[in-house]
This record gives C-alpha cells, sequence and structure tokens, in this order.
C-alpha cells in the first residue's frame, strides 16, 4: 500500500532571519514614529514586544546605531537618535544643494526609458500608499528617487545622496505615514514627471527640494517644544 504524500513541512525561520525581523520592526518603530526621537531604547521591553532573546534585540541595536537611527551612550544606553532644529537644518542645507544640483544636470527632456521607469515606480508607490504598506510606501518612494538622481549621470553624486537620504531617514518617513504628506508626495512625483518631459531643468530641481520641505517641518515642530531626554 503506497503511502499517501504529505505536504511538505513549513521550516521555521532561521537565526538570520529572526535577527533580520527584529530589525525590520525596530527600524519601522522608529522610522514612522511609533518610538519618539529621544526614546531610551530598553532591552527588556524590545526583548517583549520582539518576542527576541536579548542577543537579537542588542544585535538588532547596534546594526540601527551603524546606521545612525539609534544612539548609544555611556551610562545612558541605546535612544532614538535626536537631531537638534540646528542639526537638521545643516543636515538639509547638504541634502538640498546635492539635490538641486543632481537635478539640473538631468538632460531634458528625459528619454521615454526613464519617463517610463518612474511612472511605472509611481504605480507600485501609489499602490502601496493605497493598501496603507508603510514599509511598501518607504521602499517605493526611496527607489523612484534613487532612479530619478541616477539619471544625472554621476554616481558619485548620487551615493552621496543616497547618504543623506539615509540619514535624514527618521526626519522624514513619518511624512509618509502621514496621510497628508503622502498624498502631497505622490502629487509631487506625478509632477517631476511632467517636468521631465519638458525643458525647464530649473523647475525640475527646486520641486525636487521643495519636496523635501514637509518633512523636515514636521520633524522640526516635533522637536520644538521638547528638549533631548537625559
Amino acid at each position: 500500500m503506497t503511502a499517501e504524500p504529505t505536504l511538505p513541512e513549513l521550516q521555521a525561520p532561521s537565526r538570520e532571519e529572526e535577527q533580520a525581523e527584529v530589525i525590520r520592526r525596530l527600524e519601522e518603530d522608529i522610522i514612522f514614529g511609533r518610538f519618539a526621537p529621544g526614546l531610551r531604547l530598553v532591552e527588556d521591553t524590545l526583548m517583549q514586544r520582539y518576542g527576541a532573546s536579548r542577543h537579537f534585540v542588542r544585535q538588532a541595536l547596534f546594526q540601527l546605531e551603524r546606521q545612525g537611527i539609534v544612539l548609544r551612550e555611556k551610562n545612558v544606553g541605546a535612544t532614538v537618535r535626536f537631531y537638534s532644529a540646528e542639526e537638521v537644518r545643516q543636515i538639509y542645507e547638504v541634502r538640498e544643494m546635492l539635490t538641486r544640483q543632481a537635478a539640473l544636470m538631468i538632460a531634458l527632456p528625459a528619454p521615454q526609458s526613464l519617463i517610463d521607469q518612474l511612472s511605472e515606480l509611481q504605480r507600485h508607490y501609489s499602490t502601496k500608499a493605497e493598501a496603507q504598506d508603510m514599509r511598501g510606501i518607504h521602499e517605493t518612494n526611496d527607489a523612484f528617487h534613487l532612479a530619478l538622481f541616477s539619471a544625472c549621470g554621476n554616481p558619485y553624486l548620487v551615493r552621496s545622496l543616497q547618504d543623506y537620504m539615509n540619514l535624514t531617514l527618521p526626519m522624514r518617513a513619518k511624512n509618509l505615514a502621514d496621510s497628508e504628506g503622502l498624498a502631497l508626495s505622490r502629487r509631487q512625483h506625478e509632477l517631476m514627471i511632467e517636468l521631465l518631459k519638458g525643458r525647464d531643468g530649473w523647475a525640475l530641481a527646486q520641486l525636487c527640494v521643495d519636496h523635501m520641505q514637509y518633512s523636515k517641518a514636521d520633524y522640526l515642530v516635533r522637536i520644538s517644544n521638547d528638549k533631548k531626554p537625559q
């Protein structure tokens, strides 16, 4: 008598997958504003929240410290990275200069291949927005901007822009979880695509700089009446 075939057993996640999941969840809690700037990150609390071991939580804190999202200080422990108003302004000054230069270097009218690529990314972005998929919104938004700025033709400039996009992640990602900020972002993306079809590089560059201002202003408001926790 032949034994009936059985469904393959579900494999338990590997240690690497478990670690990646803890990093992902902690990163999302920070960048989407669930954990406020300056909040102390207590390992025992995080272990309970994520159902993870102390080792995995500690490794997640190390990883996010390397990304600049978490700050670890002696006799204080780990906290959500807090940027002062002056630091925010200085960081955005550099990001705005890089963004404007990259946009001005894009040859207009842009090739149809770039228009098609950005239009497809924008469709994915809108789909993620409709589904309220925060991780998907964040990832497709960054993919849109990297594809746009890659058209400047200078990979070193694009790499610098990417570094500053990562640096401002705690300031800007929460904006994508806000319905008003998300709607504005989608409209501005559509306008960028339209401007790429024309010849006004200055208008495109200014829109790209303006595109950053909502999240910058939002972060400044969030910290305006607070002092860095001790």
